[in-house]
């Protein structure tokens, strides 16, 4: 990944992991809590397309999955949001901008889903039954429901930071070219030519003068 990306997404999954365990994991809402990583990472997902959607989303995950207080096993949510990120990639505009806020809405919402059901069947496959005792159902109507209504003032902004860090120059694809866009825009439109060319015009300015000089002072002669 690009250096801007990896930056952009460090910070953006830092500041999601403590909303989401300081202030969200505290609002004791029925059923699921909302899920910040989750549309953080779908963020950048559609954004940076599958890979980055995928390492983002793994790495966001394992950071989960080590914060206290975590009570699974390490991993879990780390493959959750690694297929996640994923998914959600693959979906990525062509253009990189969204025309409607349809499109990410039924993303959220699918990776709401998907997120819940893969989450509760790795717990069930490492005898974790949780989601028996809440009620899968519930889980999935309030996933959805929470993070359908969370999603508007998070994945656009999300986005939009995403969008601007990729013209950082630090990035390493198309370095070469913007270093030789730069240097040819110096030559273009640096002091040199610039100088060399108001030079020139003086130049010709001061014998046309001349030569006008000249001209009238024939003229005199003449007269």
């Amino acid at each position: 990944m690009r250096v801007n990306r990896i930056l952009l997404s460090s910070a953006l999954v830092v500041v999601a992991l403590v909303i989401q365990v300081s202030v969200l994991a505290r609002l004791h809402l029925p059923g699921a809590v909302p899920d910040l990583m989750l549309l953080t990472v779908l963020g950048l997902a559609l954004v940076y397309g599958h890979v980055g959607g995928a390492l983002v989303g793994f790495g966001a995950g394992l950071l989960a999955d080590l914060a206290p207080p975590a009570d699974h096993a390490a991993g879990r949510y780390a493959l959750v949001l690694c297929v996640i990120g994923y998914l959600a990639g693959l979906v990525k505009p062509e253009t990189g901008r969204l025309k409607s806020a349809t499109g990410p809405m039924v993303v959220v919402v699918a990776a709401a889903l998907v997120s819940t059901l893969l989450y509760a069947g790795v717990g069930a496959l490492v005898g974790d039954t949780a989601a028996r005792h809440v009620g899968l159902g519930s889980l999935l109507f309030t996933a959805a429901l929470y993070d359908l209504l969370l999603a508007p003032f998070v994945v656009p902004g999300v986005m939009a930071l995403a969008r601007r860090a990729e013209n950082d120059p630090l990035a390493e694809t198309g370095s070469a070219a913007k270093t030789t866009d730069i240097s040819s825009g110096w030559l273009s439109g640096g002091t040199g030519l610039r100088i060399g060319s108001q030079r020139n015009g003086l130049r010709v300015k001061a014998a046309r003068a001349r030569m006008a000089r000249a001209g009238r002072i024939k003229g005199v002669k003449r007269l």
